[in-house]
């Protein structure tokens, strides 16, 4: 355990599973009093216990970012019971079902935008409403490579929807620096979570794909994510206002 965030509440989205859990449990060894959000209460309940046994304090919310009531309520009840917010990881979305633009669905346009865009969007207008007036934090959006980095046939909804994460973020970012408030994005490429995984895909058969093809020639490890995350949202970054850090292996060098 170490005081990087001691005396500090962090709010993580999507913290059921993969770069969330991660982000969380790395927050937690590092002094962070965490609430983990999402939709599921057994999987938000794992990540509590793994926190909890590794020493560190957490609690779950359940909560669904595409709706405002939840994330209103997500807010304050973290604040209630932990008393203030300071930092922010809004991890929360989805791949979505690959498909040309052609032949994209209403419906999965529609959940794609929901739950990647809308739902940061009004996670970070709630975040940003408790800080403003309470003395300010830091916020850290996860956005991704595919978008304003880069353009992946099939991913044509996933990719809209990051790259609007990415302009929220550095537009909110301007909006709120003079009220304390820095904000962020972190744009992952693969990284070790099944989400990088193509269907029916092997991890051996995905170490193979990204060693010819990604200029690493591997899949990136959540260490490696996470800790640009933790950066982000520390004191350390606190000169860092309104950037998209990229963290993928040279994929859009």
């Amino acid at each position: 355990m170490t005081t990087r965030f001691a005396d500090h509440v962090a709010l993580v989205t999507g913290g059921g599973s993969g770069i969330g859990r991660h982000t969380a449990r790395a927050l937690a060894r590092e002094g962070a009093t965490v609430v983990v959000a999402g939709r599921s209460k057994d999987t938000l309940c794992e990540t509590v216990h793994a926190i909890e046994a590794e020493g560190g304090s957490a609690s779950a919310v359940v909560a669904d970012v595409t709706n405002e009531a939840d994330v209103e309520s997500l807010i304050a009840t973290t604040v209630a019971r932990h008393g203030g917010l300071h930092v922010a990881v809004n991890c929360a979305g989805t791949l979505g079902v690959p498909a040309p633009v052609a032949m994209l669905d209403r419906e999965t346009w529609h959940t794609v935008l929901e739950a990647n865009l809308t739902g940061v969007w009004l996670s970070m207008k709630h975040e940003i409403g408790h800080m403003r007036v309470n003395g300010g934090g830091a916020i850290v959006n996860v956005a991704s490579n595919v978008g304003a980095h880069r353009r992946a046939p099939t991913l044509g909804a996933y990719a809209a929807a990051k790259a609007g994460v990415s302009a929220l973020t550095r537009t909110a970012a301007r909006e709120y620096i003079a009220d304390g408030v820095r904000i962020n994005a972190v744009s992952p490429g693969p990284i070790d979570t099944p989400m990088s995984l193509r269907p029916g895909e092997t991890p051996v058969e995905r170490a193979a794909r990204l060693r010819s093809t990604l200029p690493i020639g591997r899949v990136g490890a959540l260490d490696e994510v996470v800790a640009t995350i933790l950066w982000l949202a520390s004191r350390e970054a606190g000169f860092v206002v309104g950037h998209d850090l990229v963290v993928d292996g040279g994929a859009t060098a």
